[in-house]
């Protein structure tokens, strides 16, 4: 069992001083914690994203050949491709809201593992704790370029989805 001048070894700033203050180390601690919960703050903000880019980029596909569909069959005029333009439309607002989010989600987490980092250096936090890769940012990889495929399917009328 560590003695109580072992116990509070793990933050220089909680060493400094004439005497050991557990108050540091519980700070460093909660400090600590907060940055992983802003982490996840952040992959949350990023399935929010992805929710309404699905939506978006689903919801366009489905107009444009559903009205290319009824075109195909004769049932509406050959001259109109009004349906066929909104459609794209919100395929391509779905993809660029998700490049964006995307975007917005990298920059922020470099900046915070750039600040995580400083304060460790310092010595006001552990490090111990790593930051994985988000897999909510690789599913969002991922559903990108089933967006674009989206729309070079809507816009060439070529691949497995025409």
């Amino acid at each position: 069992m560590p003695s109580n001048d072992d116990r509070y070894q793990y933050v220089n700033a909680a060493l400094m001083g004439p005497s050991p203050d557990p108050a540091v180390e519980l700070s460093a601690r909660r400090t600590g914690m907060s940055f992983q919960r802003t982490r996840m703050s952040t992959d949350r903000t990023l399935m929010s994203i992805m929710r309404t880019s699905v939506s978006l980029i689903s919801f366009g596909f489905t107009i444009a050949q559903f009205f290319e569909r009824l075109r195909a069959n004769k049932v509406i005029a050959e001259g109109s491709g009004a349906a066929r333009h909104f459609g794209l439309a919100m395929v391509g607002l779905g993809v660029v809201m998700l490049l964006l989010g995307i975007s917005y989600h990298l920059y922020y987490m470099h900046t915070l593992r750039l600040e995580r980092d400083a304060m460790t250096r310092e010595g006001l936090i552990h490090g111990a704790s790593p930051y994985p890769v988000s897999l909510t940012l690789l599913v969002s990889l991922a559903l990108l370029g089933i967006g674009i495929f989206a729309v070079v399917s809507v816009v060439s009328d070529i691949g497995p989805l025409h």
